[in-house]
């Protein structure tokens, strides 16, 4: 009997083709759409979420029907709402910069979803993510690894996983050497999603505009406050907390005749430090909640290279666990370090665990 996997599916040509190789290798395939959000009624117009709207939904159903699966939508709205919205706005009002791809991973996708498929007596659950996994046969442990394609790679996302849930887990796009060759696998099969676009921006925000949609959601913002240097001297006003990021220069509202960046945000007094060029890079870092992969923590100083945002380049450092905190001194001082990001650590095209910045 073929061992029957749950495929998460957006509405978007990845996750479309990873369920066709998943079908193609023999397993017994049940596509899942995730009701997350039904999107915001803004002046009489509905905004929809980017993957799980009526479109994504109807696309992932062709899809399935082509492929001959089965095929379900599931109602998470309730958990999405706890779990990744709550946090999303929490976190900005309290001055951090919060991944929420990150959270729906952990607790969506990973977690709920997962639960469901053993309901449906799955083995395995599955995603279109970019990204490897291995077991290594000298410990015995799963590995998380870069995808073959380094422009595509997702690991950054996944340094949560824990080796229950990647034993579990089947991530078929990992070994394409890029997305042009998914989309020409998807023409092959003659899929609907073939030639749909990417989707760029956070699913509940689609216009990007974070403060408004806090705003929305909490119906007020933080109040005005003042922007000071490092000494404390106030230098100006600014518009309130959630409309401002680490290393950020331009849209200050206020000139200083030389380049000016956001520091530190501190929302308990409400003010935001801002600094000379120059000020933004720190070689230092604190983190929380760390999780590791290959092993179950450290208990001296590794080397390896850290990933600050989703768009940095891994730069090599020192890591070590400092009561229960991980602390990362990098060779050379990094850009704009933010707090509520997660850093993510690797050794070559490992993934070694990774944290969340404080």
């Amino acid at each position: 009997m073929a061992e029957r996997v749950v495929i998460g599916m957006s509405g978007g040509v990845d996750s479309s083709v990873a369920a066709a190789l998943l079908k193609e290798r023999g397993y017994e395939v049940i596509g899942v759409t995730m009701r997350l959000w039904d999107g915001e009624n803004i002046n009489g117009c509905v905004t929809e979420s980017t993957c799980c709207s009526l479109s994504a939904v109807e696309d992932a159903r062709r899809v399935c029907d082509k492929l001959d699966i089965e095929y379900h939508v599931l109602d998470f709205r309730k958990e999405f709402s706890e779990k990744v919205i709550d946090y999303f706005t929490a976190e900005y009002i309290h001055g951090r910069t919060p991944n929420p791809c990150i959270a729906c991973n952990k607790f969506l996708k990973f977690d709920a979803m997962a639960k469901k498929a053993m309901i449906l007596n799955a083995k395995y659950v599955a995603t279109g993510h970019y990204a490897r996994i291995e077991k290594d046969p000298a410990s015995g442990r799963y590995l998380l690894k870069c995808a073959k394609s380094d422009a595509k790679d997702q690991t950054y996302a996944l340094y949560n996983l824990t080796q229950e849930q990647l034993s579990k887990t089947l991530m078929p796009l990992g070994d394409f050497p890029d997305k042009h060759e998914v989309r020409k696998y998807a023409e092959k099969l003659s899929l609907v999603t073939a030639k749909k676009p990417d989707s760029q921006e956070i699913c509940f925000v689609p216009d990007n505009d974070y403060a408004a949609f806090i705003k929305r959601r909490l119906g007020s913002l933080p109040e005005e406050g003042n922007f000071v240097d490092l000494k404390g001297n106030i230098l100006g006003r600014h518009k309130g907390i959630v409309n401002y990021t680490i290393g950020q220069r331009k849209g200050l509202g206020i000139a200083f005749g030389k380049p000016m960046f956001v520091i530190r945000i501190d929302a308990a007094r409400n003010e935001i430090v801002l600094g000379e060029q120059g000020t933004e890079f720190s070689d230092t870092l604190y983190a929380e909640n760390a999780n590791f992969i290959p092993f179950d923590t450290i208990d001296k100083p590794i080397r390896a290279e850290a990933k600050i945002r989703y768009s940095a380049s891994p730069a090599p450092g020192t890591v070590s666990m400092e009561d229960g905190r991980m602390k990362i001194v990098f060779d050379k001082p990094q850009r704009a370090i933010t707090p509520g990001q997660a850093v993510v650590l690797y050794d070559g095209d490992t993934v070694l665990g990774g944290a969340t910045i404080i």
